[in-house]
């Protein structure tokens, strides 16, 4: 089974995340809310943390060797620091981690080195489509194979960073499975539509792109003919998204608990008060076993294992859990909970979109 103490490289990443989360995302988070936008500064500075060059091989451009173990847990540590900023400063991984999993040779030695820069430089993945039934393993975007090429039709929504990414990945059904696509900034058929308003994680550029007769090079096609193993992907998407719950949560909780134990009413600490105090047990319990559910799917990817289940259950019990931790953290601050001099507000509206988010960040 997995440790519970974390290498002498991975504590270095941990506090290195730990301090740039404290000094520059949590200290500006709100102000990046407001503008819609990250400060250039902050995701250079984000990227000097060197996190995705320390998961690529020498021999394309970075220093390391991927761990799905490290890559959680610096994205907790990012996301208590702001949501937005962490999944930005994922962008990268959305492409480089494809290709560097299910990439071909060719793909791997063009494309990892554009991402071992000392310029922060965005990826994005096009998977999620505008459907209530929306199913990632049952896409109704399309690509179909003519003269050489593949041919993309589909709308796609939540598109991270796709009018400023040089690559971007969408994925479509091919012959019943979900593939990749490697599509290249400016390519003809791919329109990115205006930038999408959400409800939270408004630093975060989303976009809605349509992809009509859009052809793509074979060469283009991520892993050539040998394909995608999305689902091995799509596993690594959903252990990065529960540390990523996970790290959100934890933030509200410890401003929650703070606020009960210095707020007075009626003489005494409200943490004082049983609902109070059942609340945040329960909130710190929650927490307690995303992070160990999450932690056993990094795990698992690490040992090249199915990681499948263990993800899924991840994913889906860390939503629901920011959901309710952040919920409660605006209740536990009263009034003041629900106004913007506070930010368990911000933690609320950006923790309710995990349920509807899927692909946009990856270990």
């Amino acid at each position: 089974m997995f440790s519970f103490e974390p290498s002498e490289e991975q504590q270095m990443f941990i506090e290195a995340a730990r301090k740039f989360a404290a000094k520059e995302l949590r200290e500006h988070a709100r102000r990046a809310d407001e503008a819609s936008a990250l400060a250039p500064e902050i995701l250079a500075g984000g990227w000097e943390l060197g996190l995705l060059p320390a998961s690529i091989p020498e021999k394309h451009g970075g220093f390391g060797e991927r761990s799905a173990i490290t890559g959680v847990l610096a994205a907790e540590e990012l996301a208590w620091g702001d949501l937005s900023g962490a999944l930005a400063l994922s962008a990268p991984n959305l492409v480089a981690f494809p290709v560097l999993l299910c990439g071909s040779d060719e793909q791997k030695a063009e494309i990892l080195p554009h991402f071992c820069t000392d310029a922060y430089a965005p990826g994005s993945a096009a998977l999620i489509e505008p459907r209530y039934d929306f199913d990632s393993t049952a896409l109704k975007a399309t690509a179909v194979r003519s003269n050489g090429n593949y041919v993309l039709n589909g709308v796609k929504c939540n598109v991270p960073y796709a009018a400023e990414a040089e690559w971007m990945i969408a994925y479509a059904a091919l012959d019943g499975r979900t593939e990749g696509f490697l599509v290249k900034k400016g390519t003809v058929g791919a329109v990115v539509k205006d930038r999408e308003q959400n409800m939270g994680m408004k630093a975060l550029p989303l976009y809605s792109v349509d992809f009509h007769e859009c052809r793509i090079p074979a060469s283009q096609r991520l892993g050539g003919d040998g394909g995608t193993d999305f689902t091995l992907l799509l596993n690594g998407s959903r252990a990065a998204l529960a540390a990523m719950a996970v790290g959100v949560a934890r933030g509200a909780y410890e401003y929650a608990l703070e606020y009960a134990k210095n707020r007075k009413a009626f003489g005494e600490a409200i943490a004082q008060r049983q609902s109070i105090a059942f609340m945040l047990a329960e909130m710190f319990v929650d927490i307690d076993a995303a992070r160990l559910m999450m932690w056993e799917a990094a795990w698992l990817l690490d040992q090249k294992r199915d990681a499948t289940r263990a993800a899924c259950l991840a994913k889906n019990f860390a939503d629901e859990m920011a959901l309710m931790v952040t919920d409660r953290a605006v209740q536990i601050l009263g009034g003041h909970g629900y106004i913007r001099d506070y930010p368990v507000e911000m933690w609320l509206r950006n923790a309710r979109g995990f349920s509807a988010m899927e692909g946009i960040a990856i270990v």
